[in-house]
């Protein structure tokens, strides 16, 4: 290394040590130096408005370009309903750009939460125009499995004209769902993809033989399923059942 480098690298080494001491001194990073005075929301915003973002940010707002806090802005941002994240931004010598990123609601949880695309679980206020996403519900590990036991069975009964609206997993393992036309079928713990793999097989021979759809299905047996259809009560006839249907 040749002395000329060596004294350039010296003196660079220098300045980041002294240049911060000499800023404090003269007042460059005081909190009022070089305010960020104007703020730019941007994202794909859906259920969160950019005046909300504003009025979350808006304590910062106004501080020193040096003096302003970047992650107490990202945290204010984070906490407003809907929100997934944010990335905040600073530009010379007056700009505060914050980008929100909104989660897309997939599933209603458990009635009362949401279920993101990402398989994430949050709180969120009530939106009518998501009212036709299915309901799923379940132990919080078992995410992944509910949706792909909805993505299995939605598509499945959507290609015999059946929409499913309800996926649950019971805190013992038990499965079930429930149909757009009010059927419920009760699947039980084991093999759940398998048995409504024998339900569906089943399904087309079954409706075309009566005139009203199935109300409920019982599909908790070893080699076969149970049916009641609609009109059924307590003190009508057995209910039908299907064996050997793999």
């Amino acid at each position: 290394m040749n002395a000329w480098l060596r004294l350039t690298i010296w003196i660079v080494a220098l300045l980041v040590v002294v240049l911060p001491v000499v800023a404090v001194v003269n007042g460059w990073i005081a909190a009022d130096r070089w305010p960020l005075s104007r703020l730019q929301v941007t994202g794909e915003l859906d259920h969160v408005s950019a005046e909300a973002v504003r009025a979350a940010v808006q304590p910062e707002l106004g501080k020193g370009f040096f003096a302003i806090d970047l992650r107490r802005i990202r945290d204010s941002a984070s906490a407003l309903p809907w929100v997934a994240s944010v990335q905040v931004r600073k530009r010379w010598p007056d700009l505060l750009q914050v980008d929100v990123r909104e989660h897309q609601p997939f599933a209603r949880w458990d009635g009362r939460q949401w279920l993101s695309r990402e398989g994430v679980i949050f709180s969120a206020p009530d939106d009518p125009a998501l009212a036709a996403l299915p309901n799923l519900s379940g132990p919080a590990r078992r995410v992944a499995d509910v949706v792909s036991l909805y993505r299995f069975a939605a598509t499945r009964f959507a290609a015999l004209d059946r929409q499913v609206v309800e996926i649950r997993l019971s805190p013992r393992g038990s499965w079930s769902l429930r149909l757009a036309d009010g059927a419920s079928v009760m699947i039980g713990r084991d093999d759940a993809e398998v048995r409504l793999g024998r339900l569906l097989r089943a399904m087309p021979q079954l409706i075309a033989g009566n005139s009203a759809t199935f109300a409920r299905a019982d599909l908790r047996y070893t080699n076969g399923f149970a049916l009641n259809f609609a009109g059924n009560g307590p003190g009508d006839a057995a209910p039908i059942h299907a064996r050997n249907t793999r």
